[in-house]
């Protein structure tokens, strides 16, 4: 094989595009990278990593103004955010380093610049050319497109990058400044975890939500307790308000809002509401990034931008090309498209044949998701409301963490536990967790539901004592009415 010939091309370095990479040397693949900023793409450099770092300072700050109860008295500190925001660069550019030496120990070539398609078909491979800091004209057998998505720049809200910004505006390294008065458009995931930092750095802040309740897609139970906390810590959030306008007064920035309720074409002489502040964070919607790849030449199929796969191999419409992650409009999250890269590797691999590699089929039933407010926010599976409108007949159990003794010694009262079964089988349909360590209390109910476990399965597993862990025993015992740590319906057969 010559140089610039490779068994695969990987168009997009992000936590799709990287990973599959890495699993296709891991198979003996010869592989070209092309990437046109740096790897990691926006959940390493723009999203989950900058984001978790901050959140981090943010989290330290929470625990110092609580240290009196733990026989610690710190009279004086300063809140220094532009050290925050070094360290998280700091962490940004380690990992990304990081991610650089692994291409380079499987021996995958790396191409910076922007990669298009610019030719070919399954029998005879593909041309790429890259454009950038490395020109090349590259050939390969498979293609993968994993070029992610980028924040969607609505007309309305005029994001100028200056006053008006998105995430990737904020998290930029050189953002070093914290408002005093902060506006975010959008009580998402990215919305939320945004407040609850910068509240705890001075801000204050303000959220404006179209929908009737933040991070709509949680169980209402874990809503009502963060909705709590962000009340304490003066957290502004207004619901069911349509943002009209958004507008750089040149000192400030000024949003004009009216009843979601209202129709479209009423919205002139609908009674408005003004909202102020320094600067404007817009936290909703994100673009597929999906333009100038040559599809069209193609003839890959596309619908709004988001490049159109099979759902059991994740191959387009041109045979011999794959996508991942973000870019096919699937579930937007950094885990799904590493997990999809591996799909698209397995099948692309085994076309070509001679790799030690089987065809893979893509599963969603299992997918966690996570939010890094405080308290933490972790689900994976059904909320108990889709379950119900699906027919299961649920039973559901709940732990609070005040019950805990792990928790009550670590200062981390706050929030439960919801463990849901099918009454019918006691299989586990899902789980939602809100407080300390949440995210990583639901990955065991997430490989439980994988390997389709029942709430006995766990119940009867031992964990060990005192650890968060229990959360997820109670949690499952109290299903079935054998939570030991607190009163519940008798025992369930």
């Amino acid at each position: 094989m010559s140089e610039n010939q490779y068994d695969l091309a990987i168009i997009g370095g992000g936590p799709g595009g990287y990973h599959a990479a890495i699993r296709a040397a891991q198979y003996g693949a010869k592989v070209a990278l092309i990437e046109k900023d740096k790897l990691g793409g926006t959940c390493l450099n723009w999203g989950c990593i900058p984001t978790k770092a901050l959140y981090a300072s943010a989290h330290l700050v929470e625990k110092i103004k609580d240290a009196h109860e733990f026989g610690i008295e710190i009279p004086e500190y300063n809140l220094d955010f532009a050290k925050a925001v070094d360290r998280k660069n700091q962490v940004v550019e380690e990992l990304v380093g990081g991610i650089e030496q692994l291409e380079k120990a499987w021996k995958n070539d790396v191409y910076k610049g922007h990669g298009k398609i610019i030719g070919g078909d399954i029998n005879n491979g593909f041309e790429v050319s890259v454009e950038g800091e490395n020109n090349a004209i590259i050939k390969a057998k498979r293609v993968i497109i994993a070029t992610g998505s980028s924040p969607a720049l609505i007309p309305a809200f005029n994001i100028d990058h200056e006053r008006i910004l998105t995430s990737d505006d904020i998290l930029h390294p050189d953002f070093k400044t914290v408002p005093k008065r902060l506006l975010i458009i959008g009580a998402g995931v990215i919305g939320c975890e945004f407040a609850n930092i910068f509240t705890r750095f001075g801000s204050r802040v303000i959220i404006l939500e179209y929908l009737p309740s933040a991070i709509a897609t949680e169980e209402p139970m874990i809503v009502k307790v963060l909705m709590k906390k962000f009340e304490e810590l003066g957290i502004e959030l207004y619901t069911s308000q349509n943002v009209l306008s958004v507008e750089n007064t040149g000192f400030g920035v000024k949003a004009t809002t009216c009843d979601a309720s209202i129709p479209r074409d009423q919205t002139d002489s609908a009674e408005k509401s003004i909202y102020e502040a320094d600067l404007c964070l817009v936290s909703i919607g994100r673009a597929k990034i999906s333009k100038h790849l040559g599809l069209e030449t193609l003839g890959i199929e596309t619908d709004r931008g988001a490049i159109k796969v099979n759902k059991d191999t994740l191959e387009t419409s041109v045979k011999g090309i794959y996508a991942i992650g973000d870019v096919t409009g699937g579930l937007m999250l950094a885990h799904v498209a590493s997990y999809e890269g591996d799909i698209a590797v397995s099948n692309s691999l085994a076309g070509i044949g001679g790799f030690p590699v089987n065809n893979m089929k893509p599963d969603y039933t299992v997918v966690p998701a996570t939010i890094f407010t405080s308290p933490n926010i972790g689900s994976v599976g059904y909320r108990r409301k889709v379950a119900k409108d699906m027919g299961i007949d649920v039973l559901m159990g709940q732990f609070p963490y005040q019950s805990l003794g792990k928790a009550k010694c670590m200062g981390e009262e706050e929030g439960f536990i919801m463990v849901l079964a099918d009454k019918k089988t006691y299989k586990i349909i899902g789980a939602s967790c809100i407080g300390a360590e949440a995210p990583e209390l639901i990955s065991e109910i997430a490989l439980a539901m994988q390997h389709g476990l029942t709430i006995h399965d766990v119940a009867e597993t031992i964990h060990s004592h005192p650890t968060i862990s229990e959360m997820v025993l109670e949690g499952s015992e109290s299903v079935i009415g054998k939570a030991i740590h607190k009163k519940g319906r008798p025992i369930h057969h």
